[in-house]
């Protein structure tokens, strides 16, 4: 889609590029990411398990890599491993992904696919750097964020679905680019069906870019950076690898690019359920986790064996 035009109006403020406005939402605070390691895969770890008052319906942020592989080298690799109450998602900035489960799924994913894994009851799965990257090389980059599964939901049969960029409207403008992952930004759709509502954008921006966007006062939203610089409300500023969480209460988030900057904006509906966790478990109470044990010990989910050959 072109020519999608988001609303500017406003009063700037001096020393600043940004405009302000009372509908615009306030930023709670700014979070540094960590490094760690998943598997033999580096990332940045955003969030896991925390803040849920402000991130739900999302439970985890991860972003791997960048990451350069050369051609023939050993493949970035997460073992198999469980799930169950959650849906891991994952997307693709750059390179490629070899994903195997215990559901008999064993597919490539490419640079702007999106997966959804609903683990429902529970199931294993295997991630690695993709068949492409080992032939030819490049980089590896992407997210693995999780979003959480309502109560009714958590133990229904697992799944596991890719969705192409066919799915996926595209608002184009001259200094910025919005990609509709997940909900919808005006009448610009993600046609992927969720449990809850949940939205989902990717955005490029030039410098001095302007822009607004309009969420629920009700639901909760954060902005990730992938790259560059923003000015938020109130003159926050968040730059590469750090969030923005934000207060509810008000609509629009009003964002002006410093430099020329990617980032991903999330939220969605809260889902005001207990959360409990345990590793790749996520849950509504201490019985359904050792419940969620139990059933992978005894083989319910599947053989890690079998998934990783």
């Amino acid at each position: 889609m072109v020519g999608f035009t988001l609303a500017t109006n406003g009063l700037f403020l001096k020393a600043s590029g940004m405009y302000s406005h009372n509908s615009n939402r306030k930023v709670l605070r700014i979070v540094n990411s960590e490094r760690v390691n998943v598997g033999t895969l580096p990332v940045f770890r955003a969030f896991a398990g925390d803040m849920n008052d402000y991130v739900s319906p999302f439970v985890l942020l991860d972003e791997f890599g960048p990451v350069h592989l050369q051609p023939s080298q050993d493949p970035l690799r997460v073992d198999a491993h469980p799930h169950a109450g959650v849906t891991p998602t994952t997307y693709f900035l750059e390179g490629s992904g070899h994903h195997k489960d215990s559901l008999n799924y064993d597919f490539q994913i490419e640079k702007g696919d999106f997966m959804l894994f609903s683990s429902g009851r529970g199931a294993i799965h295997m991630e690695e750097s993709g068949q492409k990257l080992y032939d030819e090389g490049g980089n590896y980059h992407g997210f693995q964020i999780w979003l959480n599964t309502p109560s009714k939901y958590k133990f229904q049969d697992p799944t596991t679905d890719v969705f192409r960029t066919s799915h996926m409207d595209k608002i184009e403008n001259p200094d910025h680019e919005i990609k509709v992952v997940l909900g919808n930004l005006g009448l610009a759709y993600s046609s992927i069906e969720l449990q809850s509502p949940a939205f989902y954008y990717h955005v490029k921006a030039k410098p001095k870019a302007r822009i607004d966007i309009p969420t629920n006062p009700n639901h909760n939203a954060f902005i990730y950076m992938v790259k560059g610089k923003l000015e938020l409300e109130e003159q926050n500023m968040v730059k590469t690898n750090q969030l923005a969480l934000f207060k509810r209460g008000e609509s629009n988030i009003n964002i002006y690019a410093q430099q020329e900057s990617e980032f991903l904006v999330l939220g969605g509906e809260p889902l005001n359920e207990p959360v409990f966790s345990y590793g790749p478990f996520v849950m509504n109470n201490e019985e359904q986790i050792r419940e969620c044990i139990k059933n992978y010990r005894s083989g319910k989910m599947g053989n890690p064996e079998m998934v990783n050959r």
